[in-house]
């Protein structure tokens, strides 16, 4: 049951379209006009934007994240459309962080888009990740979900990882400063190839 409440109580730092876009946040006691401010100010990098990439960046641009890094190297290709729900046919043979950034910035204009078109590597992935508050780990291969873990690790990020094969998925949130452990931890040796389908 949302709460009605008086516009001018919501404003605090928030425009009048703001406002009316978040007010089901905002009518929220758990949100409110601060937490919709620190969304606004939040930055958050998807790391893969493909199946679970997409879906990820379209949520966090309606909820009013301020800024979304989208790290991808890939095309859109026809056969991602069937799962991709951030691309679109005429899209195919743009890069996936330039086509699901259009799709982000339809849904909400507001949002601020940084498009990074390289590979994640052991020489860039942590100075890309030390640029956001939380990383979500949307990849599709180990050698990059370790990396990413690693790069979060040592830059002491939130990390958000999640999985999906044939119909089964997993999530996890790791935090170095809460003391917990990391995706490594939990997993310490990479599996061949041969076992552990993308």
């Amino acid at each position: 049951m949302f709460q009605k409440i008086p516009i001018e109580d919501l404003s605090q730092g928030l425009s009048a379209t703001e406002v009316k876009r978040y007010s089901r946040h905002l009518s929220l006691s758990e949100v409110g006009p601060e937490g919709q401010q620190k969304l606004k100010k939040s930055k958050v990098l998807i790391v893969g934007a493909g199946g679970l990439g997409c879906p990820v960046g379209l949520y966090l641009a309606a909820a009013g994240i301020g800024q979304l890094g989208i790290i991808d190297h890939d095309v859109v290709e026809i056969s991602n459309l069937q799962r991709q729900i951030g691309h679109f046919e005429k899209n195919l043979g743009l890069p996936k962080t330039k086509s699901l950034a259009k799709t982000i910035t339809s849904i909400n204009p507001q949002s601020r888009v940084e498009l990074i078109s390289d590979k994640l590597q052991h020489n860039n992935a942590l100075q890309i990740v030390q640029k956001y508050d939380v990383i979500v780990d949307c990849s599709d291969n180990f050698p990059t979900r370790y990396l990413v873990n690693d790069a979060a690790f040592f830059a002491n990020k939130p990390l958000v990882t999640a999985s999906v094969h044939k119909f089964q998925g997993q999530l996890a949130v790791f935090w170095p400063k809460s003391k917990g452990g990391c995706y490594r931890c939990l997993y310490p040796v990479t599996l061949p190839e041969s076992i552990a389908p993308t």
